[in-house]
């Protein structure tokens, strides 16, 4: 039999949320020695204890070797559960809402992902669809960066032209997020029905072939003397603005 791979993730918030997702093992539970187990922490440690977790007490240096922001506390994990783009669709289905697709086209930056992510969560997106081989996945930098938004969410690695297709065959329109003149503004364009949304890389953008998928693009107006805004900062921007149209 082989053995399943773990990794170890960091923090009070990503580890609370992988044990209340509920979604992969946690093989142990890591409390730094010394650390005042009161809100999150006791809460994750009282989470453990009533799934039966085993919860070690450790030096804090042991944790301090891997990285300098544990907040006291690491688990052991199983691999993170990917999903499939059917798992989105029937998501959206089973809450009886228009369809909500993020779609992330060849994100490097761990920071950048966890935030969109984490916001995607927040407003209710049915699922993240990320390229199968190019661009970050969910590391445990990604797992901390989006607060542990991660576990809630339905990701899908796929074929980025494909998924739009299909999105678009469901009815759904699919806009690319980027800033070119002949982009409309959110003004502009119908965000309340079902809707997939594409940002495109930190640098490029969206490649040609993703970005030609597109029903059309959209670009947030801006008046000051910056050009552009970070990917993660207008990816979010973008999905507010769809959900406060959505209701």
């Amino acid at each position: 039999m082989v053995a399943e791979k773990t990794e170890m993730v960091f923090g009070r918030n990503p580890v609370h949320e992988i044990l209340r997702a509920g979604r992969r093992q946690v093989h142990k539970l890591m409390v730094a020695e010394g650390s005042i187990e009161r809100g999150t922490l006791a809460r994750v440690v009282a989470h453990a204890n009533a799934e039966g977790v085993p919860v070690e007490r450790v030096h804090r240096r042991s944790l301090d070797c891997e990285t300098d922001h544990h907040q006291g506390v690491a688990a052991v994990v199983g691999p993170y559960p990917y999903a499939t783009v059917v798992d989105i669709f029937e998501r959206a289905r089973a809450k009886g809402e228009p369809l909500l697709v993020l779609i992330l086209d060849m994100l490097q930056n761990p920071q950048n992902l966890g935030t969109l992510l984490r916001t995607a969560e927040a407003v209710g997106v049915h699922g993240v669809v990320i390229p199968k081989r190019r661009g970050v996945g969910v590391t445990r930098a990604v797992v901390s960066a989006s607060a542990g938004a991660s576990e809630h969410l339905l990701i899908a690695p796929d074929n980025l032209a494909r998924v739009i297709e299909k999105i678009k065959e469901s009815g759904a329109w699919v806009a690319g997020l980027e800033n070119l003149p002949e982009a409309l503004t959110l003004e502009e364009v119908d965000l309340s029905g079902g809707m997939g949304l594409v940002v495109g890389n930190e640098g490029r953008g969206m490649r040609r072939l993703v970005r030609q998928s597109c029903d059309y693009l959209i670009r947030l107006p801006m008046r000051g003397c910056i050009g552009s805004l970070n990917a993660a900062v207008a990816g979010s921007i973008a999905l507010y603005a769809i959900w406060r149209t959505r209701g």
